[in-house]
C-alpha cells in the first residue's frame, strides 16, 4: 500500500530525510516513533503529498508522488494535532463540505455512520468551537475517514489530550484499524503505540533503524526495542 526507496527530503542544506526506505503492507498499523527532529513530521507530510520528496520514490496506493498527487490525496485520510475543522459551523456542516469535495454520493447516510462511529451523533448540531479538544480530535478522525481512504496518516493524534478524551481516541482508532484500513501513526507515547499498532518502526536521523513486529516481541517490551534501537 505505500512503498518508499530512498527518500531524501532537504531544506536548503539540511538533509532531514536520508534515502529513507519504508514499506507497508495493506492493512497494517505502523507505529512511527524516533525522538523529536528524527524526521517523522516531514515525511509524513511527503506521504500526504504536502511536501515534495528531494529524491527517491514514494507510492501510495499504487500511485506515485508528487506526479500523482491527486489520485493519493483522494484515496488518503490525514489526521494531525491541528483538526482542519471549521470552528463556526456544526459537525455536520463541516462534513457536508468535505463530503462534496470528495464528491460522495449520498452522504448524509454516510455521515450518521461517521458521527455515529466517532460518538458525535448527538452534538452533530453544534458549531465545532464548542467541542473540547478531545471531541474535535474525533471529529477530526470523522473527516478524515468520511471518504472511506485506503490509507490514514495519524501525526501525534494525542497531543493536548487529556487522559478522557485519550481514552475516547484509543477506541476510535481500534474502531478504524478494524475496518482493515492501512494505518501509519508517529507519536511518542509508547504504551499507546503498543496496544494499538501491529508494527513498530524507529525513525532516527533521518532513516529507519529498526521494524518490530507485535508478534516479536512480548507486551511491555516496547520501550526496550526503542531504546536499544536508537543506541544502535
Amino acid at each position: 500500500m505505500i512503498t518508499v526507496k530512498k527518500l531524501v527530503k532537504r531544506f536548503g542544506h539540511k538533509v532531514v530525510l536520508r534515502g529513507l526506505d519504508f514499506d507497508v503492507q495493506p492493512g497494517e498499523f505502523v507505529a512511527l516513533l524516533g525522538p523529536n527532529g528524527a524526521g517523522k513530521t516531514t515525511f509524513l507530510r511527503v506521504l500526504a503529498s504536502l511536501s515534495r520528496p528531494s529524491l527517491g520514490v514514494v507510492q501510495v496506493a499504487g500511485f506515485r508522488l508528487p506526479d500523482e498527487s491527486a489520485a493519493v490525496r483522494a484515496r488518503l485520510g490525514v489526521v494531525s494535532h491541528l483538526p482542519l475543522l471549521y470552528g463556526d459551523l456544526t459537525a455536520d456542516e463541516n462534513l457536508r463540505f468535505y463530503a462534496r469535495m470528495y464528491n460522495i454520493s449520498k452522504y448524509e447516510l454516510r455521515i450518521t455512520e461517521v458521527l455515529e462511529m466517532v460518538g458525535l451523533e448527538n452534538r452533530r448540531r453544534d458549531l465545532v468551537r464548542t467541542y473540547s479538544r478531545g471531541m474535535q480530535q474525533r471529529l477530526a478522525i470523522g473527516r478524515a475517514v468520511l471518504h472511506d481512504p485506503d490509507v490514514i496518516l495519524f501525526d501525534e493524534p494525542y497531543t493536548g489530550l487529556d487522559q478522557d478524551a485519550s481514552s475516547m481516541l484509543d477506541e476510535v482508532l481500534k474502531t478504524v484499524a478494524a475496518k482493515g484500513r492501512t494505518v501509519v501513526m508517529t507519536s511518542h507515547d509508547l504504551a499507546r503505540a503498543e496496544e494499538l499498532a501491529t508494527r513498530f518502526d524507529i525513525l532516527s536521523h533521518g532513516v529507519i533503524t529498526a521494524t518490530g513486529n507485535r508478534n516479536e516481541f512480548g507486551n511491555g517490551n516496547l520501550l526496550s526495542f526503542y531504546k536499544k534501537a536508537l543506541a544502535g
